[in-house]
């Protein structure tokens, strides 16, 4: 299989699970503004969306957004425990955390990286995040992991959107249960492997 990525960004999450999984990936760089691949090829022609993740399959289907592709690495490696199975209890809690990250943490970041965004927006943005973390927050005063009692697909994209706090200036230092989760996960073997790959030890 082979992931599109760009360094640091949502995409960091699959790399995370694949590595956890045991799961051997082909990984291709995305320039992101340009939308070429580090072989030279038009990123559009791949993926229509222009966005990474995007993952090949083994019989070259592609398979984009990462909860998605989280959730399918985890079940090629069902004893890697990354996703509960499917159709129990706690597989819809998993997916409900996915889908709060994706749409209440995700999605707020993206206007916080565009230089035009007002200030007012920006302000407005970085209280919501502030909100939806302390949900987070709670939960992980009280958990080590978001689902379950150990390491999940949630989690690795829990660290991965949460450490694009420091780039836009969002001061989450007053969350000691959510500090004290990323350095928990950042300090996982496979996690600084995917880090370190990315070029992002140093900044991690």
């Amino acid at each position: 299989m082979k992931l599109y990525y760009a360094a640091g960004a949502c995409s960091l999450s699959p790399h995370i699970v694949a590595l956890e999984a045991g799961i051997p990936l082909e990984l291709e760089k995305v320039d992101t503004k340009e939308k070429r691949t580090a072989s030279g090829a038009d990123y559009w022609q791949i993926n229509p969306k222009g966005y990474v993740p995007a993952l090949v399959l083994d019989d070259g289907e592609l398979l984009t957004e990462g909860p998605a592709i989280v959730q399918y690495l985890a079940d090629q490696k069902p004893d890697s425990k990354l996703a509960p199975a499917n159709g129990t209890a706690a597989r819809y809690r998993l997916q409900e955390m996915l889908g709060y990250i994706n749409s209440e943490l995700h999605k707020t970041y993206t206007p916080l990286f565009k230089p035009d965004t007002p200030d007012a927006v920006r302000q407005e943005r970085k209280d919501y995040l502030r909100k939806r973390y302390t949900l987070l927050e709670q939960h992980l005063a009280k958990h080590d992991w978001l689902v379950g009692d150990h390491f999940s697909v949630a989690d690795a994209y829990l660290f991965t959107v949460t450490n694009w706090a420091k780039h836009v200036a969002l001061d989450l230092s007053d969350f000691p249960a959510l500090q004290a989760f990323q350095k928990r996960v950042s300090e996982r073997p496979n996690v600084q492997k995917a880090l370190e790959v990315e070029g992002l030890l140093k900044a991690a």
